[in-house]
């Protein structure tokens, strides 16, 4: 019995360690730099970012900044993941498309913000590896090993679209697949030059806003629209 009482003592004590952690993670990297929307901070108090890191790095889990998940791939800085999260300007009913689900912490995020999450991934390995933690974690994401050039067409319209890295164009394919007075969140630009973008969805038009400089992974796909050619 005394080994069993150690162990348990043990986790008890790094799950503790953890929260403080991440209650410092929201305190000093997130409020401080101006993220306010309640819901979001509340949302980023909850997830579990160790859980969504390789083991190995679980202890770096908290750091301001983004972290390697494997396959040339990288899990956002807590701040962007609120960030943009609190760009979307979610109210709790809005059906979500992800596109880049990475190692899945951004989508979970989402669920606590809206009422449905689908999310895209073109890495199979990075999309299986998701999928498992959200089962292990209990957060309902519908997922699929896509590109995400091309959307989820069959699940449109969307009342928001964020994409969690970088081109040089938004995907026609993602334009056409946003509800009239949805937002879509992405960076635009090269890697020297990207910045956060917010499109609102109007039945005359569109209004588009610069919301922050940014470096993200290139968005990979194979399914490029035309202006994305080269």
């Amino acid at each position: 019995m005394i080994p069993l009482v150690f162990f348990v003592l043990s986790d008890i004590g790094g799950d503790a360690e953890f929260e403080r952690l991440r209650e410092a993670m929201v305190d000093e990297q997130i409020v401080r730099r101006g993220v306010r929307d309640a819901r979001v901070l509340k949302a980023m108090r909850r997830v579990r970012r160790h859980e969504f890191v390789p083991k190995e790095l679980r202890e770096r889990a908290y750091e301001d900044g983004p972290l390697p998940i494997g396959e040339g791939q990288t899990i956002s800085q807590p701040f962007i993941v609120a960030f943009m999260s609190e760009a979307l300007d979610l109210k709790g009913e809005e059906k979500v498309l992800e596109i880049g689900t990475g190692s899945g912490y951004q989508a979970a995020v989402l669920t606590l913000l809206a009422r449905e999450v689908l999310s895209i991934e073109i890495v199979a390995m990075l999309a299986k590896r998701a999928e498992e933690t959200f089962r292990r974690l209990g957060y309902t994401v519908r997922t699929k090993t896509g590109d995400g050039y091309l959307g989820w067409p069959n699940a449109a319209p969307f009342e928001a679209i964020l994409v969690t890295a970088a081109a040089d164009h938004v995907p026609q394919a993602l334009k056409d697949q946003l509800a009239i007075g949805g937002r879509l969140v992405m960076p635009i630009g090269p890697p020297e030059e990207q910045e956060i973008v917010r499109l609102t969805k109007f039945s005359d038009g569109w209004k588009r806003e610069v919301l922050l400089q940014v470096r993200f992974v290139p968005m990979t796909g194979r399914a490029k629209d035309r202006r994305g050619r080269r």
